[in-house]
């Protein structure tokens, strides 16, 4: 009897830890917030859906609105594609979570390098550019708002990241950002540009599931002097369970303070604190297709 217990735990553990030969850093091509290294493979179509709720706890949160779940932060439709294999394109649209809103994102990412399939080089190195571009109707409000858009360039706003990862052991994985993220319009006092690093680490428990936790910094620079009206800005952390579920499926569940789907978005906006319950649960599911 004893013995049939001991295999029977012996088992369960040794699915639990299986060996995971995946030669990929992360499974998807998004992380929590921010994008991963990997790019799509030639001819595969990505259509992806991700949402946050509102504030899980705090002033906004709680009972009232069921932990946020009755509210939406942000929401995103969007299609990605594989040009070859080192070299993917996207389109989206999402509802914005700031005064810009209803944008639509064009996205490309190019893998420079890889560490992967035997390569001696030490990580793998890829780079993404974003431009998101507000469709929302110009505001009639007599005073200046970001939404007056004098010009059509002040409702596009650019993001360009460069990431560096590798797989330090079977399970685990490690990815460093480095962005920049530029916006054509801002209010008297703040600045255009924003610099950001940020990071992400990845433990993968079996060949289907990972827990997954991530932090963007943007260096504010003069935004960190609290003048009148200017909100205090906080960095966009957050942790995620995520599923392979086999087909083409890859399901995530994730907590974040960060309102928006988008760097130029989340980076230059995220008011949100942590410490006062303004975190929320969120959402990313995608679906691969071969075109």
């Amino acid at each position: 009897m004893k013995l049939r217990y001991t295999i029977i735990i012996v088992f369960l553990f040794g699915s639990l830890f299986a060996q995971d030969e995946d030669p990929r850093v992360f499974k998807d091509t998004k992380i929590i917030n921010s994008v991963s290294i990997e790019t799509l493979e030639k001819g595969k179509l990505d259509f992806r859906i991700g949402h946050r709720f509102g504030d899980f706890a705090g002033i906004a949160g709680g009972w009232q609105t069921f932990y946020g779940l009755e509210n939406a932060s942000d929401v995103m439709i969007g299609f990605d594609y594989g040009l070859n294999e080192k070299w993917m394109i996207g389109i989206s649209r999402t509802k914005g979570s700031n005064e810009l809103r209803q944008n639509l994102n064009l996205s490309t990412k190019l893998r420079l390098a890889d560490n992967r399939y035997g390569s001696s080089f030490p990580f793998t190195i890829s780079v993404y550019g974003l431009a998101s571009i507000s469709t929302m109707p110009k505001s009639n409000s007599s005073e200046p708002t970001l939404s007056t858009f004098p010009k059509f360039a002040h409702r596009i706003v650019y993001h360009l990241q460069f990431m560096a990862g590798k797989k330090l052991a079977n399970k685990l994985s490690i990815q460093f950002n480095a962005g920049f993220t530029y916006r054509n319009v801002v209010r008297e006092g703040d600045r255009n540009d924003l610099a950001s690093v940020g990071g992400a680490l990845k433990y993968q428990f079996t060949k289907t599931f990972a827990i997954i936790g991530e932090g963007v910094y943007p260096f504010n620079g003069s935004r960190d002097l609290q003048v009148e009206d200017n909100p205090l800005y906080f960095p966009s952390t957050g942790i995620a369970l995520e599923w392979e579920t086999g087909g083409g499926h890859t399901f995530q569940i994730n907590f974040t303070n960060a309102k928006g789907l988008m760097a130029t978005d989340y980076i230059p906006n995220n008011t949100s604190d942590w410490a006062e319950g303004e975190f929320r649960v969120g959402f990313i599911v995608s679906r691969l297709f071969a075109i």
